[in-house]
């Protein structure tokens, strides 16, 4: 029998490269999306696609369902990987706006791996893996809101593997830095909604960065990979008999680990504000 995997957001980045990877290494792949035109896509592609949007708990419920009845009722993997970012200023963040990325990055992610979660227990065994961030590390400015859900991410997961550590469910978390994505085009419309930039004491900031790096596509970051670098750490975090605790994958998330762990707290502020 193949081994099963859910994986959320999986209309592109990520989670698209992470299912066709999968799949190509013998597993049977439910690839998830939040928008049924994708979820439609995908199944031309030959996956099961259950529509599953974090913000709504009944497509989580029903998503599930339609993969346990696939499967008999397993599943030997999830990848939590769907998620959105609000750019701004905390100052300027609308307190709605905060709400509905943790409905989202966070509420919606618990629900789902709770509702896994004893399925594996009945099975004796599985693989929850978390796609995190290099800003679940440390802070960067204009970015409170997703660095507060990849926060929230890193304790939620990482208790779960230590109250876990009596069972074979394995519990693991990928670190990516920057990774070719749809990621800045796809948080513009929250950006527009629930940040009023142009009455923001930081207006100039906005204008002279924030604006352009959002709107004008400059090509691929310094040090950026593609997602392949991503799939490559998920494949050990659900194929390894020892399944690492966190899986770094770019040379920024490797280099805010260690300046997290020697370097003191106003050193680490210093070199972050130079990102304003």
């Amino acid at each position: 029998m193949h081994k099963s995997i859910l994986i959320t957001g999986c209309s592109s980045g990520i989670g698209l490269d992470a299912a066709r990877a999968m799949r190509d290494r013998g597993w049977r792949v439910f690839a998830s999306c939040r928008q049924q035109a994708d979820c439609d896509r995908l199944q031309d592609e030959g996956f099961d696609s259950p529509r599953i949007d974090y913000a709504d708990e009944h497509s989580i419920t029903s998503g599930l369902a339609e993969v346990l009845q696939a499967t008999g009722g397993t599943l030997d993997a999830l990848f939590n990987n769907g998620a959105h970012g609000l750019p701004g200023a905390v100052e300027d963040l609308a307190t709605q706006g905060l709400r509905e990325i943790f409905e989202t990055n966070v509420f919606g992610w618990h629900e789902l791996t709770r509702q896994v979660l004893p399925v594996m227990r009945a099975q004796g065994n599985g693989r929850i893996v978390q796609n995190s961030s290099i800003l679940g590390l440390v802070s960067f400015p204009w970015r409170g809101a997703y660095v507060a859900t990849k926060f929230a991410i890193e304790g939620l997961t990482d208790t779960l593997r230590v109250e876990l550590l009596d069972t074979d469910i394995k519990v693991a978390l990928i670190e990516p830095g920057p990774v070719t994505s749809k990621f800045r085009e796809n948080a513009i419309p929250h950006f527009e909604r629930f940040i009023d930039w142009q009455n923001s004491p930081f207006r100039p900031l906005y204008e002279k960065k924030l604006l352009k790096r959002l709107y004008e596509s400059t090509g691929p970051d310094q040090f950026e990979l593609p997602a392949s670098a991503v799939t490559a750490k998920l494949i050990h975090a659900c194929e390894s008999p020892r399944p690492r605790p966190r899986y770094y994958v770019t040379t920024p998330t490797h280099v805010a680990g260690v300046l997290r762990r020697i370097l003191t707290t106003r050193a680490i502020d210093r070199i972050l504000a130079r990102l304003k």
